[in-house]
């Protein structure tokens, strides 16, 4: 990656931090925040929920999150985060999910699948997560997530789609690198058909992010890809919750 891509990178990480008002705060020198709502049926699976930007874990707490995703997946324990901007600023929020939340629960119970929704960036962080520790998240539910910004999204336009774009020699994951190297393990999804089938995306017909989230089309299976009205907003999400979890029940 030259210099000036390097510029381009760092101004779009830039641009998303500051982007929309408000950006949720939080103590990295704490254990990542977290509420369990144990399943109101026999424990099959677990949920964790990983924020948007905007979010934390009070106002997912406010918004029901737990008994929006209960209300479809009833056999499920729900563990919402606060996993919010700090802890992706500090660079280490894959690595501090896995051993503060992830793998205690692993450890716990390790034949539970553990299944990560996340929004906008907390759909980028649970991407994150599944290219740092492959395949240990049993599915992947993301609405609107965020997959970075236009230069990198216009260079895999250029080159034909994402199946033919190549993202070139693999670099350490930086602020400055971040971008391609989320876009490097997209890729690698032609090549995973096993983990694309436990992965399904919603995203707003009228919100921002709907372009770079069809830029993977052609590496998801048919019918994980789901477009509904509306905005990159809780007026698309909380009512995204039950279809994307039905769909991923029939799977």
């Amino acid at each position: 990656m030259n210099g000036r891509t390097r510029l381009y990178a760092l101004a779009a990480t830039l641009t998303f931090l500051l982007m929309g008002g408000c950006t949720a705060g939080g103590d990295i020198t704490r254990p990542i925040p977290t509420a369990y709502y144990p399943a109101p049926h026999a424990t099959q699976r677990v949920v964790v929920m990983l924020p948007g930007r905007g979010d934390d874990l009070a106002s997912l707490e406010k918004r029901h999150a737990a008994a929006l995703i209960q209300a479809q997946w009833p056999d499920a324990d729900v563990i919402l985060t606060g996993l919010t901007m700090p802890f992706y600023r500090q660079g280490h929020a894959p690595q501090r999910l896995h051993d503060e939340v992830i793998e205690p629960l692993l450890e716990a119970h390790p034949k539970r699948p553990v299944w990560l929704l996340g929004i906008s960036l907390g759909g980028m962080g649970a991407l994150l997560y599944d290219r740092r520790y492959p395949e240990q998240a049993a599915g992947l539910l993301l609405l609107s997530p965020y997959l970075g910004d236009r230069p990198i999204h216009r260079e895999i336009r250029a080159a034909g789609g994402l199946e033919s774009w190549r993202p070139g020699p693999a670099e350490p994951m930086t602020e400055a690198t971040f971008q391609r190297e989320l876009w490097r393990y997209l890729h690698g999804w032609a090549d995973t058909p096993h983990r694309t089938r436990t992965v399904w995306i919603t995203y707003g017909a009228n919100e921002r992010f709907r372009k770079p989230i069809t830029l993977l089309k052609p590496v998801l299976p048919k019918g994980h890809l789901l477009e509904r009205p509306g905005y990159h907003n809780w007026n698309l999400w909380k009512p995204a919750i039950a279809p994307l979890l039905q769909r991923a029940n029939k799977d």
